[in-house]
C-alpha cells in the first residue's frame, strides 16, 4: 500500500480532550442547534463510549454512546460535512454496535430528526427499527421538531 492511500485510511480511535475543539467545530459546522463543547466535555467526564475518526490525523467525525445496565443510547454520531457519504457514518456505527455487543447490551436507542433522510437511511440498515417518536424534542427554526425514536435488538431479552 502507498504511502498516500495509508494517509487517507480512516482510523477509528478514542476520543481524547485534545479532540473537543475539533469536535465542537464539526457539530457547529452541522447543526443549526449544535451541542457545546461543555457538553462534549461532559460526555468524556461521564466516561460515555465516545471515539472519533481520523482521516490524515484530522478528525472528521465522532460517536458518543452511552450504557446503562443492558441499555445503550446513540447520543451523537456526526460526520464533518465535507466528509458525509463517504461511510464514516457506518464505520463509527458499527464500531458503536460492536461495542455494545461486548458490553453485553440487550438493546439501543437513538433519537433522530425525520427531516434527516441520511441518518434514518443508515440506521434502518444496519437493522434499527423505528419505535416512536418524541413530540418537540429537537429545536427547529419554527419551534420545535420531533424525533423519530429507533432501535435495535442486539441481544436476548433479560
Amino acid at each position: 500500500m502507498s504511502a498516500q492511500a495509508e494517509f487517507l485510511t480512516p482510523t477509528i480511535r478514542t476520543m481524547l480532550p485534545a479532540d473537543l475543539d475539533s469536535v465542537a467545530a464539526i457539530e457547529a459546522r452541522s447543526y443549526i442547534y449544535p451541542w457545546s463543547r461543555g457538553i462534549i466535555s461532559d460526555c468524556l467526564r461521564a466516561d460515555y463510549f465516545s471515539i472519533v475518526v481520523e482521516i490524515g490525523g484530522a478528525v472528521v467525525g465522532y460517536s458518543i454512546v452511552s450504557v446503562a445496565v443492558a441499555e445503550a443510547h446513540i447520543l451523537n454520531l456526526c460526520i464533518d460535512v465535507d466528509r458525509q457519504r463517504q461511510g464514516l457514518g457506518n464505520l463509527l456505527l458499527q464500531e458503536a454496535l460492536s461495542y455494545a455487543r461486548q458490553q453485553r447490551v440487550q438493546r439501543m436507542f437513538l433519537e433522530v430528526r425525520p427531516s434527516n433522510d441520511v441518518a434514518i437511511r443508515l440506521y434502518e440498515q444496519s437493522g434499527f427499527n423505528r419505535l416512536g417518536h418524541r413530540p418537540g424534542y429537537y429545536l427547529a427554526a419554527n419551534g420545535r421538531e420531533d424525533a423519530l425514536v429507533l432501535a435495535i435488538q442486539l441481544g436476548d431479552e433479560l
